[in-house]
């Protein structure tokens, strides 16, 4: 499996602060039955100031540490890039981190507050879209608007945007509200990515075959393998 989404990285955002609890989520990926995973520390103006850059030495860091270790995890880097307007400059001064391309899109895993879809926000992505930037919107089952009106996320999917769910929202691990819209996201069809969005080994870990197999419960073995491997590998370029 492939996951496009977690916090691996040690002492870089809300994720592990050391590197010890960095490699033990790595052994726990593996042990899930993961063997890629693309590293997407938070860009969040003001709170996580993360670019290309400061994400690019933590990540040799980490890979040099899984090949002492003999970790067999493969990874990848990226970024969960949170919406707002001080995000714009960075393109220009190539800041971002892409998953990779889609449909000759780059695509980005853009994050809304959890709270709400902020107002002007699909005027952002529009811009988005408009450089040639298409965003995989992580965890939008989460969204506290989402979760009280599953259409305002319809706009979004109309621009063509892509939805990326959490594993354990499938699980129940953020509660039923959150669980019953991402069931019914997965049976509109408006899913492109399973992911961990694992933080840590504790109540965050990196467990992606248990939201599969609720997937695959729901819609079939075929779409929850491409919703793990499918989808992901596409978007990273056949890996």
């Amino acid at each position: 499996m492939i996951d496009l989404h977690c916090h691996f990285l040690p002492g870089i955002d809300d994720g592990p602060e050391t590197m010890d609890e960095s490699l033990a989520l790595a052994r726990m990926a593996v042990d899930n039955g993961i063997e890629m995973a693309v590293l997407t520390p938070h860009i969040h103006h003001g709170r996580y100031d993360n670019n290309f850059y400061s994400i690019y030495g933590k990540f040799e860091e980490f890979k040099k540490k899984l090949e002492q270790y003999q970790i067999p995890l493969k990874i990848n880097m990226a970024a969960e890039v949170r919406l707002s307007e001080e995000i714009l400059p960075m393109f220009g001064r190539a800041h971002i981190p892409f998953l990779g391309k889609h449909e000759g899109y780059k695509i980005m895993l853009l994050e809304f507050p959890h709270s709400h879809i902020p107002v002007g926000g699909d005027k952002l992505v529009k811009h988005l879209l408009s450089l040639g930037i298409k965003p995989l919107i992580a965890h939008p089952e989460r969204n506290k608007a989402v979760m009280k009106n599953i259409e305002k996320i319809i706009p979004f999917l109309d621009m063509g945007c892509m939805l990326q769910l959490t594993s354990r929202s499938l699980t129940g691990g953020f509660g039923e509200k959150c669980k019953v819209s991402a069931e019914e996201m997965l049976l509109n069809g408006w899913v492109s990515v399973l992911a961990t969005d694992a933080h840590n080994t504790t109540h965050r870990p990196p467990h992606l075959a248990e939201g599969r197999d609720a997937v695959e419960v729901l819609l079939g073995e075929e779409a929850a393998l491409d919703l793990v491997k499918g989808a992901p590998s596409r978007i990273l370029g056949g890996w």
